[in-house]
């Protein structure tokens, strides 16, 4: 009974979907036009040179190479092998939901067990610095300055998640000097052994990457649409709405902030907090992803939580220091 009262309740709601996606039919026709800018003007040009470049490395072992050169580094702070350390680095430069994306590659060559899989992903859930330095400093917060001091507190939050987090699924590692000469042979070897022709391996990188940031795309059009019907049938405050735009659709609540009539300071802190949660589109980006491995979800949502209040507490606490500083 309880099973075919959940069916029911499944598809009330998807006609009532329907009914709204036909009666407010340009209103969700802009939701999905906005969805495409996003993905046109940010999401694309800011992760597909990276997707690509990053599978091509690791065809011509870039895993090995930061693996043996940062071995002692991720042993030290983070427990963990030095493989790991190919997603924390492209991570870094490339933002969410590449951190996936990596993880998955690495897990699925055998290169990481599911637990540090799912380890590694609590903590390299960096958004992409030209978007948080572009887009959220220049055109919606109109301040370079107060920018700079959401990626610092942003990054320096996962750095402390990942500190948190060290202790989780922990593993020994037998210590061993870093060498640079072994390194660059094991990158070596891996580029000497590649049976893959630069042709094929070129046309499995694009394939590869396409079909992630079209899934991309399509989950943040549905989170869009849902905001949408959300915001024309909730009799909702500017600033609630805002708050909740945000947490199921990070660019579209990061938007709504930037033109509330309230504080820089309290627009910087709830601009961080919803990077650092990412918003339920990019849990989904994440999770169908990985829906595919065993590497669990759980750890990245409650680190993201906890994510979300370390960098606005540090947002919170350095604000009037770091403005009358600069």
């Amino acid at each position: 009974m309880k099973k075919i009262i959940i069916s029911i309740g499944i598809m009330a709601l998807l006609i009532f979907v329907g009914i709204q996606i036909l009666g407010e039919s340009s209103m969700i026709l802009k939701s999905v036009k906005f969805s495409f800018n996003i993905w046109q003007n940010n999401i694309f040009p800011s992760l597909f040179p990276f997707f690509m470049l990053s599978e091509l490395l690791s065809y011509y072992g870039f895993i090995e190479l930061t693996s043996e050169l940062c071995k002692g580094f991720m042993q030290k702070f983070f427990k963990m092998r030095g493989e790991c350390a190919f997603i924390l680095i492209l991570s870094l430069i490339s933002g969410f939901p590449s951190n996936a994306k990596y993880t998955k590659e690495l897990y699925e060559k055998g290169l990481i067990t599911e637990e540090e899989g799912s380890k590694i992903l609590t903590f390299t859930h960096f958004s992409n610095p030209l978007f948080i330095l572009g887009t959220i400093s220049i055109l919606f917060l109109n301040n370079k300055e107060v920018g700079l001091l959401i990626l610092i507190c942003h990054y320096l939050g996962n750095f402390i998640i990942g500190l948190f987090f060290r202790n989780y699924h922990k593993n020994e590692y037998p210590k061993q000097s870093v060498s640079i000469k072994k390194a660059i042979l094991a990158m070596h070897n891996k580029r000497i052994h590649n049976k893959i022709g630069f042709g094929e391996m070129l046309t499995k990188a694009l394939m590869n990457t396409i079909n992630t940031l079209f899934l991309i795309l399509g989950i943040v059009t549905v989170f869009l649409v849902i905001t949408t019907i959300l915001d024309h049938n909730l009799n909702l405050t500017h600033y609630s709405q805002s708050i909740l735009n945000g947490f199921i659709e990070m660019t579209q609540g990061l938007k709504y902030i930037s033109i509330l009539e309230i504080p820089l300071k309290l627009k910087a802190i709830l601009s961080v907090m919803i990077i650092s949660f990412g918003g339920l589109s990019v849990h989904m980006q994440i999770f169908s992803i990985l829906s595919d491995t065993k590497i669990k979800y759980l750890p990245f949502l409650t680190a993201r939580v906890m994510h979300a209040f370390i960098s606005s507490f540090l947002v919170f606490i350095l604000f009037d220091f770091w403005t009358y500083l600069l």
